[in-house]
């Protein structure tokens, strides 16, 4: 697809991969919106790239409605959407709570899967539309503590694999996106960046991830990718 002038919503924009996406995508031309829980520092970083902004919780889902109609509105449609908000919780066999897997589900896939579903008539009617799931290396192996959060993003590879079957007949393009660890904020609860380490993926290397898989002509996409630092 041409960036120039398509209009894309990134959620969880204001930081890490997102920020990094939606700055990657401005400067190509599009028009971008970035969502986030934190309004200040939202409307802080649209300032600095340049772009919309729309502050929700993916996860309270009776708003999801009420806040897709407003993002629409802002944009004057939707051409992309990228599904990168996410959020992890971490134990042992033993300690794991139901509490845990709530909020994890409730952000990484039923929030993420209602949010999505509001855009659909628009793609359809269009005939044209990206659908990028940020999912992550854990999908495709589980690890020590990972119960929770490597079970959400499995799911999630599965959603992604589910919706290709489903919307490739009307031309919409869904892409699994699998990075493995980023110095981001992910998981830090002050929700400061980590250093960049030599051994670890930068949010750069996704987002030129995406953004590439996003320019493939229409005629072809991408169904995953799975992104490896080189010598961790």
């Amino acid at each position: 697809m041409k960036l120039k002038n398509a209009k894309v919503i990134i959620t969880g924009g204001s930081s890490g991969i997102g920020k990094a996406t939606a700055q990657l995508l401005s400067e190509a031309g599009a028009t971008v919106l970035i969502t986030g829980r934190d309004e200040q520092k939202l409307k802080n970083v649209a300032a600095e790239l340049n772009v919309f902004y729309h502050a929700f919780d993916i996860a309270d889902l009776a708003s999801l409605k009420k806040n897709a109609t407003e993002i629409i509105s802002k944009l004057n449609g939707v051409d992309v959407l990228i599904n990168n908000a996410g959020v992890g919780e971490f134990a042992l066999l033993g300690e794991i709570t139901a509490e845990q897997f709530h909020r994890v589900f409730s952000t990484n896939i039923v929030g993420l899967t209602l949010f999505t579903q509001e855009f659909l008539p628009i793609f359809k009617e269009q005939q044209s539309g990206n659908i990028l799931n940020i999912a992550s290396t854990a999908a495709l192996k589980g690890f020590a503590r990972g119960s929770v959060y490597s079970a959400s993003k499995f799911a999630l590879r599965s959603l992604t694999q589910c919706w290709q079957a489903e919307l490739r007949k009307d031309n919409i393009r869904v892409i699994g996106i699998n990075p493995s660890e980023v110095t981001t904020a992910f998981n830090n609860s002050e929700r400061q960046e980590r250093e960049e380490q030599p051994s670890k993926l930068r949010s750069l290397e996704i987002a030129h991830t995406i953004k590439s898989t996003l320019e493939m002509d229409n005629r072809g996409f991408i169904p995953e990718v799975s992104v490896w630092a080189t010598n961790p």
